[in-house]
């Protein structure tokens, strides 16, 4: 079915009113886009900010006349007569089949590859993860996954036991098992992102391996031989000591979902309790990596 789709130009200040407006008159879906390339990195928890420069991306069926929805908007003093806007036709496609197209399989170090349900296996003899996008977090295409997935190759761990702190949808979990972990526990404060993990463990066959946790269920003294955290830079300085306590002396630390300005200060930081090695880049983003002191 085919769509005509009405972009307008605003603020962070309008976006969300002119949001309702354009629902009330019709449009069967709203989105915004940054106006600007103003990344928004780490916002605060609960929050869902908005760029300062805005564009409010309105979908409506191909036979909608947008003649009086843009003549409303006009008496908007949020958007004034002449108000910068655009009208344009989006083809019909098959939309599902196109989400899919964009969804490969993709090598991490020497042995992974994360797969897509849908796709063949391009090496069955390698370590490979079945995973496909959803709700939560981590399909190994963002750096911060992909820095993680690499760290996670490079290791032995052949019987060894592993915490994936914030596990989202499972990847690092699912892939350390996959690798060889004894046992995997995932801890996230998501209870999606637990059934996502839950589904995807079961998918590959390691369920059995995974014990998935909510924080305020995780076990006590619960510790391991290696602990991997992709989160975001604020929790992993507020959570460091919790982190650290989880690592056995002589046990391996992997943190990501930091900036690379944010990567020396958190390095420094987390000195107090590893043995830290320099930081690894990957676009605008940093993985550390270190090893628990006696």
């Amino acid at each position: 079915m085919p769509w005509i789709q009405l972009r307008i130009n605003t603020n962070s200040d309008h976006a969300d009113a002119i949001g309702d407006i354009l629902m009330e008159q019709g449009a069967v879906s709203i989105t915004y886009e940054d106006g600007k390339d103003t990344p928004i990195f780490e916002p605060k928890l609960g929050e869902t900010p908005l760029w300062q420069d805005t564009v409010v991306v309105a979908l409506f069926d191909a036979g909608t006349d947008l003649a009086p929805t843009v003549a409303l908007l006009a008496t908007s003093p949020m958007l004034g007569e002449n108000f910068p806007h655009k009208i344009e036709q989006i083809e019909d496609k098959d939309w599902v089949r196109e989400w899919m197209d964009s969804f490969h399989p993709i090598q991490f170090g020497t042995r992974l590859w994360i797969c897509p349900s849908w796709r063949e296996i391009p090496h069955p003899d390698a370590v490979n993860v079945i995973l496909d996008p959803g709700l939560a977090f981590g399909t190994g295409t963002h750096p911060t996954t992909a820095l993680c997935l690499e760290w996670l190759d490079s290791l032995e761990l052949a019987d060894e036991e592993v915490i994936d702190f914030g596990c989202g949808s499972g990847i690092l979990a699912i892939a350390a098992l996959k690798l060889g972990a004894k046992k995997v526990t995932g801890v996230d404060i998501d209870y999606q992102a637990i059934d996502a993990s839950k589904a995807n463990a079961l998918r590959n066959d390691v369920q059995d391996q995974l014990a998935l946790y909510l924080p305020e269920d995780q076990p006590e003294g619960l510790i391991a031989d290696v602990l991997v955290a992709n989160i975001l830079a604020g929790p992993l300085r507020e959570l460091a000591p919790l982190i650290a306590e989880k690592v056995k002396p002589g046990g391996k630390l992997a943190l990501s979902g930091l900036l690379q300005e944010q990567a020396e200060e958190l390095a420094e930081f987390y000195s107090q309790w590893f043995k830290m090695d320099p930081p690894a880049y990957k676009d605008d983003w940093s993985r550390l990596t270190g090893i628990r002191k006696s």
